[in-house]
Protein backbone atom coordinates (compact mmCIF):
# COMPACT_ATOMS: atom_id res chain seq x y z
CA UNK A 1 0.00 0.00 0.00
CA UNK A 2 1.28 3.49 -0.81
CA UNK A 3 1.63 6.02 1.98
CA UNK A 4 -1.20 8.10 0.51
CA UNK A 5 -3.60 5.34 1.37
CA UNK A 6 -3.11 5.96 5.06
CA UNK A 7 -6.15 7.15 7.05
CA UNK A 8 -8.44 6.52 4.09
CA UNK A 9 -8.72 2.91 5.15
CA UNK A 10 -11.28 1.50 7.55
CA UNK A 11 -10.59 0.11 10.99
CA UNK A 12 -8.54 -3.03 10.78
CA UNK A 13 -6.81 -2.05 7.53
CA UNK A 14 -3.03 -2.03 7.28
CA UNK A 15 -0.60 0.65 6.26
CA UNK A 16 3.05 0.22 5.37
CA UNK A 17 5.53 2.76 6.75
CA UNK A 18 9.27 2.37 6.26
CA UNK A 19 8.77 -1.34 5.68
CA UNK A 20 6.61 -1.78 8.80
CA UNK A 21 2.89 -2.61 8.71
CA UNK A 22 0.57 -0.76 11.09
CA UNK A 23 -2.94 -2.06 11.72
CA UNK A 24 -5.32 0.81 12.38
CA UNK A 25 -7.30 -1.10 14.95
CA UNK A 26 -6.87 0.01 18.56
CA UNK A 27 -6.79 -3.64 19.63
CA UNK A 28 -3.77 -4.35 17.46
CA UNK A 29 -0.33 -4.63 19.10
CA UNK A 30 0.95 -2.42 16.26
CA UNK A 31 -0.83 0.70 17.46
CA UNK A 32 0.70 3.20 19.84
CA UNK A 33 -2.35 2.85 22.02
CA UNK A 34 -2.05 -0.92 22.41
CA UNK A 35 1.75 -0.89 22.76
CA UNK A 36 1.46 1.68 25.53
CA UNK A 37 -1.38 -0.10 27.32
CA UNK A 38 0.60 -3.34 27.37
CA UNK A 39 3.37 -1.48 29.20
CA UNK A 40 1.26 0.60 31.59
CA UNK A 41 1.78 3.73 29.50
CA UNK A 42 -0.59 6.38 28.25
CA UNK A 43 0.18 7.50 24.70
CA UNK A 44 -1.35 10.48 22.97
CA UNK A 45 -1.05 14.00 21.69
CA UNK A 46 -2.01 17.59 22.16
CA UNK A 47 -4.64 18.58 19.62
CA UNK A 48 -6.24 21.83 18.55
CA UNK A 49 -9.97 22.11 18.06
CA UNK A 50 -9.53 22.82 14.38
CA UNK A 51 -7.88 19.40 14.08
CA UNK A 52 -10.91 17.78 15.73
CA UNK A 53 -12.84 18.80 12.63
CA UNK A 54 -10.60 16.65 10.41
CA UNK A 55 -12.04 13.18 9.94
CA UNK A 56 -8.59 11.78 9.16
CA UNK A 57 -7.05 13.15 12.35
CA UNK A 58 -10.07 12.10 14.38
CA UNK A 59 -9.57 8.55 13.16
CA UNK A 60 -5.87 8.60 13.97
CA UNK A 61 -6.48 9.92 17.49
CA UNK A 62 -9.19 7.38 18.24
CA UNK A 63 -7.20 4.44 16.89
CA UNK A 64 -3.67 5.28 18.02
CA UNK A 65 -4.08 7.28 21.25
CA UNK A 66 -5.58 6.72 24.67
CA UNK A 67 -5.09 10.28 25.97
CA UNK A 68 -5.36 13.75 24.45
CA UNK A 69 -4.83 17.29 25.64
CA UNK A 70 -5.44 20.81 24.34
CA UNK A 71 -2.85 22.93 22.60
CA UNK A 72 -4.29 26.25 23.82
CA UNK A 73 -8.01 25.67 24.38
CA UNK A 74 -7.73 25.56 28.18
CA UNK A 75 -5.24 28.40 28.60
CA UNK A 76 -6.35 31.37 30.67
CA UNK A 77 -6.75 33.76 27.72
CA UNK A 78 -8.97 31.23 25.93
CA UNK A 79 -11.32 30.19 28.74
CA UNK A 80 -11.30 33.44 30.74
CA UNK A 81 -10.98 36.24 28.18
CA UNK A 82 -12.70 38.90 30.32
CA UNK A 83 -12.76 39.51 34.06
CA UNK A 84 -16.38 38.41 34.47
CA UNK A 85 -16.73 36.07 31.48
CA UNK A 86 -15.61 32.52 30.82
CA UNK A 87 -15.75 30.79 27.43
CA UNK A 88 -15.61 27.01 27.60
CA UNK A 89 -16.87 26.20 24.10
CA UNK A 90 -13.54 24.95 22.72
CA UNK A 91 -12.54 23.11 25.89
CA UNK A 92 -15.96 21.48 26.12
CA UNK A 93 -15.61 20.25 22.54
CA UNK A 94 -12.29 18.58 23.30
CA UNK A 95 -13.61 16.90 26.46
CA UNK A 96 -16.70 15.69 24.59
CA UNK A 97 -14.56 14.28 21.77
CA UNK A 98 -12.42 12.39 24.28
CA UNK A 99 -15.46 10.96 26.06
CA UNK A 100 -17.01 9.85 22.77
CA UNK A 101 -13.84 8.01 21.76
CA UNK A 102 -12.85 6.54 25.12
CA UNK A 103 -9.83 8.82 25.58
CA UNK A 104 -8.47 10.36 28.76
CA UNK A 105 -7.80 14.10 28.88
CA UNK A 106 -4.85 16.09 30.22
CA UNK A 107 -5.67 19.68 31.12
CA UNK A 108 -3.17 22.37 30.12
CA UNK A 109 -2.61 24.80 31.82
CA UNK A 110 -4.03 26.47 34.95
CA UNK A 111 -1.25 28.90 35.86
CA UNK A 112 1.52 30.14 33.59
CA UNK A 113 3.57 33.20 32.80
CA UNK A 114 2.22 33.11 29.25
CA UNK A 115 -1.18 33.16 27.58
CA UNK A 116 -2.71 35.55 30.07
CA UNK A 117 -5.54 37.86 28.99
CA UNK A 118 -4.77 41.56 28.85
CA UNK A 119 -7.25 42.34 31.61
CA UNK A 120 -5.41 40.18 34.13
CA UNK A 121 -2.19 42.15 34.34
CA UNK A 122 -4.21 45.36 34.50
CA UNK A 123 -6.42 44.17 37.34
CA UNK A 124 -4.08 41.97 39.41
CA UNK A 125 -2.49 43.48 42.53
CA UNK A 126 -0.80 42.15 45.63
CA UNK A 127 -4.12 42.42 47.43
CA UNK A 128 -6.30 40.51 44.95
CA UNK A 129 -3.90 38.21 43.05
CA UNK A 130 -4.52 35.19 45.28
CA UNK A 131 -8.28 35.62 44.97
CA UNK A 132 -8.08 35.92 41.18
CA UNK A 133 -5.95 32.79 40.94
CA UNK A 134 -8.21 30.77 43.23
CA UNK A 135 -11.38 31.89 41.42
CA UNK A 136 -9.99 30.95 38.03
CA UNK A 137 -8.62 27.54 39.01
CA UNK A 138 -11.69 26.65 41.05
CA UNK A 139 -13.99 27.55 38.16
CA UNK A 140 -12.04 25.73 35.45
CA UNK A 141 -11.14 22.56 37.36
CA UNK A 142 -14.58 22.47 38.95
CA UNK A 143 -16.25 22.46 35.55
CA UNK A 144 -14.34 19.37 34.44
CA UNK A 145 -13.98 17.62 37.79
CA UNK A 146 -14.01 13.87 37.26
CA UNK A 147 -13.34 14.21 33.52
CA UNK A 148 -9.63 15.08 33.61
CA UNK A 149 -6.83 12.55 34.07
CA UNK A 150 -4.25 15.19 35.02
CA UNK A 151 -3.75 18.94 35.04
CA UNK A 152 -0.65 20.97 34.27
CA UNK A 153 -1.29 23.14 37.29
CA UNK A 154 1.81 25.35 37.09
CA UNK A 155 3.74 25.75 33.86
CA UNK A 156 7.33 26.95 33.39
CA UNK A 157 7.89 28.50 36.81
CA UNK A 158 11.69 28.32 36.65
CA UNK A 159 14.06 30.49 34.62
CA UNK A 160 17.70 30.65 35.75
CA UNK A 161 18.25 33.33 33.12
CA UNK A 162 16.22 35.77 35.24
CA UNK A 163 19.16 35.65 37.68
CA UNK A 164 17.22 35.23 40.89
CA UNK A 165 19.16 33.37 43.56
CA UNK A 166 16.50 30.64 43.62
CA UNK A 167 16.35 30.30 39.82
CA UNK A 168 12.62 31.06 39.65
CA UNK A 169 10.98 32.94 36.81
CA UNK A 170 10.15 36.60 37.44
CA UNK A 171 6.53 36.13 36.44
CA UNK A 172 3.63 38.32 37.42
CA UNK A 173 2.51 35.68 39.90
CA UNK A 174 5.90 35.48 41.60
CA UNK A 175 6.15 39.27 41.86
CA UNK A 176 2.69 39.57 43.43
CA UNK A 177 2.55 36.45 45.61
CA UNK A 178 6.06 35.01 45.92
CA UNK A 179 6.45 31.23 45.84
CA UNK A 180 3.12 30.88 47.58
CA UNK A 181 1.39 31.24 44.22
CA UNK A 182 2.51 27.68 43.47
CA UNK A 183 1.08 26.40 46.74
CA UNK A 184 -2.18 28.28 46.12
CA UNK A 185 -2.53 26.88 42.61
CA UNK A 186 -1.95 23.24 43.59
CA UNK A 187 -4.09 23.32 46.73
CA UNK A 188 -6.96 24.94 44.85
CA UNK A 189 -6.80 22.40 42.02
CA UNK A 190 -6.69 19.52 44.52
CA UNK A 191 -9.77 20.81 46.32
CA UNK A 192 -11.73 21.43 43.12
CA UNK A 193 -10.89 18.09 41.47
CA UNK A 194 -9.61 15.54 43.99
CA UNK A 195 -9.39 12.76 41.39
CA UNK A 196 -7.07 14.53 38.94
CA UNK A 197 -3.30 14.02 39.03
CA UNK A 198 -1.56 17.36 39.49
CA UNK A 199 1.54 18.13 37.44
CA UNK A 200 4.35 20.66 37.34
CA UNK A 201 5.32 21.12 33.67
CA UNK A 202 8.54 22.59 32.24
CA UNK A 203 11.03 22.54 29.38
CA UNK A 204 14.81 22.23 29.00
CA UNK A 205 15.21 19.36 31.46
CA UNK A 206 16.41 16.76 28.96
CA UNK A 207 19.67 17.79 27.28
CA UNK A 208 23.37 17.67 28.18
CA UNK A 209 24.26 21.38 28.00
CA UNK A 210 25.20 23.39 31.12
CA UNK A 211 21.91 25.29 30.92
CA UNK A 212 20.04 21.98 31.08
CA UNK A 213 22.04 21.00 34.17
CA UNK A 214 21.16 24.33 35.76
CA UNK A 215 17.47 23.95 35.00
CA UNK A 216 17.45 20.45 36.49
CA UNK A 217 19.06 21.72 39.70
CA UNK A 218 16.46 24.46 40.06
CA UNK A 219 13.59 22.11 39.19
CA UNK A 220 14.66 19.58 41.82
CA UNK A 221 14.93 22.34 44.42
CA UNK A 222 11.39 23.44 43.59
CA UNK A 223 10.03 19.90 43.75
CA UNK A 224 11.73 19.27 47.08
CA UNK A 225 10.31 22.54 48.42
CA UNK A 226 6.85 21.39 47.33
CA UNK A 227 7.26 18.05 49.03
CA UNK A 228 8.61 19.64 52.25
CA UNK A 229 5.63 22.00 52.34
CA UNK A 230 3.12 19.23 51.59
CA UNK A 231 1.90 20.77 48.37
CA UNK A 232 -0.23 18.19 46.52
CA UNK A 233 1.77 17.27 43.43
CA UNK A 234 1.71 13.90 41.70
CA UNK A 235 3.82 14.24 38.57
CA UNK A 236 6.43 16.20 36.64
CA UNK A 237 5.86 17.04 32.98
CA UNK A 238 8.85 16.98 30.63
CA UNK A 239 7.94 19.07 27.60
CA UNK A 240 10.69 17.41 25.54
CA UNK A 241 11.05 19.87 22.68
CA UNK A 242 14.21 18.31 21.25
CA UNK A 243 16.55 19.45 18.49
CA UNK A 244 18.17 17.26 15.83
CA UNK A 245 21.11 19.00 14.16
CA UNK A 246 24.87 19.10 13.91
CA UNK A 247 27.04 17.60 16.63
CA UNK A 248 26.85 14.50 18.79
CA UNK A 249 23.65 13.13 20.25
CA UNK A 250 23.07 13.64 23.99
CA UNK A 251 24.29 10.91 26.32
CA UNK A 252 21.30 11.59 28.63
CA UNK A 253 23.39 11.15 31.81
CA UNK A 254 22.03 14.32 33.38
CA UNK A 255 18.47 13.34 32.51
CA UNK A 256 18.88 9.86 34.01
CA UNK A 257 20.22 11.35 37.25
CA UNK A 258 17.32 13.83 37.34
CA UNK A 259 14.72 11.11 36.83
CA UNK A 260 16.24 9.03 39.60
CA UNK A 261 15.97 12.00 41.97
CA UNK A 262 12.37 12.59 40.92
CA UNK A 263 11.60 8.94 41.66
CA UNK A 264 12.91 9.43 45.20
CA UNK A 265 10.26 12.15 45.61
CA UNK A 266 7.59 9.59 44.67
CA UNK A 267 6.50 11.52 41.60
CA UNK A 268 5.38 10.21 38.23
CA UNK A 269 6.84 11.50 34.97
CA UNK A 270 4.77 12.51 31.96
CA UNK A 271 6.36 13.38 28.61
CA UNK A 272 3.89 16.09 27.73
CA UNK A 273 4.93 17.91 24.53
CA UNK A 274 7.36 15.78 22.53
CA UNK A 275 8.46 17.10 19.15
CA UNK A 276 11.78 17.47 17.34
CA UNK A 277 13.08 20.58 15.60
CA UNK A 278 15.08 19.15 12.72
CA UNK A 279 15.39 22.43 10.79
CA UNK A 280 19.19 22.37 10.88
CA UNK A 281 19.68 18.66 10.38
CA UNK A 282 22.04 18.26 7.39
CA UNK A 283 20.86 16.57 4.24
CA UNK A 284 17.67 16.03 2.27
CA UNK A 285 14.14 15.85 3.61
CA UNK A 286 14.24 12.07 3.91
CA UNK A 287 17.60 12.17 5.67
CA UNK A 288 16.26 14.83 7.99
CA UNK A 289 13.19 12.71 8.76
CA UNK A 290 15.42 9.74 9.54
CA UNK A 291 17.63 11.80 11.85
CA UNK A 292 14.65 13.11 13.77
CA UNK A 293 13.23 9.61 14.10
CA UNK A 294 16.52 8.24 15.40
CA UNK A 295 16.69 10.97 18.03
CA UNK A 296 13.07 10.34 18.99
CA UNK A 297 13.67 6.63 19.45
CA UNK A 298 16.90 7.13 21.38
CA UNK A 299 15.27 9.64 23.70
CA UNK A 300 12.23 7.49 24.39
CA UNK A 301 14.28 4.34 24.94
CA UNK A 302 16.28 6.22 27.56
CA UNK A 303 13.41 7.80 29.48
CA UNK A 304 11.32 4.63 29.34
CA UNK A 305 13.96 2.83 31.37
CA UNK A 306 12.46 4.65 34.33
CA UNK A 307 9.31 2.95 35.62
CA UNK A 308 7.81 6.20 36.92
CA UNK A 309 7.35 7.39 33.31
CA UNK A 310 3.62 6.89 32.78
CA UNK A 311 2.70 8.92 29.69
CA UNK A 312 4.16 9.89 26.32
CA UNK A 313 2.41 12.71 24.46
CA UNK A 314 3.49 14.60 21.36
CA UNK A 315 3.00 18.32 20.86
CA UNK A 316 0.57 17.82 18.01
CA UNK A 317 0.35 15.15 15.34
CA UNK A 318 1.32 16.92 12.13
CA UNK A 319 4.86 18.01 11.24
CA UNK A 320 4.97 21.71 10.42
CA UNK A 321 7.14 24.56 9.19
CA UNK A 322 5.69 27.50 11.11
CA UNK A 323 8.92 28.34 12.96
CA UNK A 324 11.41 25.90 11.48
CA UNK A 325 10.59 22.29 10.70
CA UNK A 326 9.21 20.23 13.59
CA UNK A 327 8.97 16.47 13.19
CA UNK A 328 5.87 14.66 14.46
CA UNK A 329 4.00 11.38 13.70
CA UNK A 330 2.31 12.63 10.51
CA UNK A 331 3.57 14.78 7.66
CA UNK A 332 1.76 17.77 6.18
CA UNK A 333 -0.27 15.48 3.93
CA UNK A 334 -1.36 13.44 6.97
CA UNK A 335 0.81 10.52 6.00
CA UNK A 336 2.82 8.63 8.66
CA UNK A 337 6.45 9.59 9.18
CA UNK A 338 9.48 7.66 10.50
CA UNK A 339 8.83 9.49 13.79
CA UNK A 340 5.73 7.30 14.23
CA UNK A 341 7.72 4.14 13.59
CA UNK A 342 10.35 5.29 16.10
CA UNK A 343 7.72 5.87 18.78
CA UNK A 344 6.24 2.43 18.30
CA UNK A 345 9.65 0.74 18.33
CA UNK A 346 10.64 2.52 21.55
CA UNK A 347 7.35 1.61 23.27
CA UNK A 348 7.63 -2.03 22.28
CA UNK A 349 11.19 -2.24 23.60
CA UNK A 350 10.27 -1.03 27.08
Amino acid sequence: MQRRGFLKTSLGAAVCVEGRFFLLDSGSPNTLRAAGAARNLLVGSAVSNSQLHSQALDSFLAEQCNIVGPEAEMNWDEVHPERDRYDFAAADELVAFAAKNGLLVRGHTLCSHEDQPSWLETVATRDNAARLLVEHIRTVTGRYAGSIHSWDVVNEAIEPGDRRSDGMRESMWLKLLGLQYIAIAFHTAAEADPKALLTYNDYGLEGDAPENDQRRVVALALLRWMRTNRIPIHAVGLQSHLTAGFGPRPDWHGLHDFLKQVAKLDLQIFITELDIDDTDFPGSGKKREKGAAELCQQYLENVLRHPQVKAVMTWGLVSHNSDGHHALPLDEELQPTPFLTAMLDALQKR
